[in-house]
């Protein structure tokens, strides 16, 4: 799909416990790509992909962050213009799972106050592994009011879905605001673009936007 169709771009930060499958979700839902043995996330990777809702074309720019605490310095600030936001988690991993609070409360911390969240219970094809039950990762994404779904890169259960759901939600929360043009007086940012904008009191065209290639940066370590 050429880039310039795209009439909407939105940033997605996909956060969470290292080792849990953020790579492999990325790599999945932009490339239908898995790799058995990935390296740890240096700092952050992102790739894009464009899909088409009520007839717009809306790319979304998915940055994979790191998820060991001593790259947190270096992450946090590409929360910055997420509208957009995946907690993963590892069915397989009780504590990954016990984390998501933590992640949660720096997603709230640090990003925009209306970022709509999603938490993935990733692995789901680990089932006689499973140490997260379905029903109580249901009633702690209820009580949080976020949404929440099980997926597996392995064999692509559910991870177009997670993605498109979250994609949806955002695009139906950015359809029902006020129109905005640019404007260098304002700090309303265009996610990775750098322009300022300002809402409008009467209607205006939407601002197109166009994505990034995909950009990879160095990764060491595992998974």
């Amino acid at each position: 799909m050429p880039e310039e169709e795209s009439e909407y771009l939105f940033k997605i930060v996909i956060i969470g416990d290292s080792a849990v499958g953020k790579s492999n979700l990325l790599n999945r839902f932009t490339r239908n790509e898995f790799t058995e043995k990935t390296k740890a996330t240096i700092g952050v990777d992102f790739g894009t992909k464009s899909i088409e809702i009520d007839n717009k074309i809306i790319t979304a720019q998915c940055w994979d962050t790191a998820g060991q605490e001593r790259f947190r310095a270096v992450t946090s600030g590409y929360y910055r213009g997420a509208v957009g936001a995946m907690i993963v988690y590892d069915i397989t991993s009780k504590i990954s799972f016990k984390n998501v609070t933590r992640w949660l409360n720096e997603l709230r911390e640090m990003a925009e106050s209306d970022i709509l969240i999603m938490m993935v219970g990733n692995k789901s094809d680990l089932e006689m592994s499973r140490e997260v039950p379905t029903k109580e990762a249901k009633a702690f994404a209820e009580s949080n009011k976020i949404s929440f779904l099980e997926t597996s890169a392995l064999n692509s259960t559910n991870v177009n879905q997670a993605f498109e759901t979250l994609l949806t939600d955002i695009f139906n929360l950015v359809s029902s605001k006020k129109p905005v043009v640019v404007d260098d007086v304002q700090n309303w940012l265009v996610p990775n673009q750098g322009k300022k904008l300002t809402p409008l009191s009467d209607p205006a065209p939407q601002l197109t936007t166009t994505t990034a290639s995909t950009h990879q940066q160095k990764k060491g370590g595992c998974c």
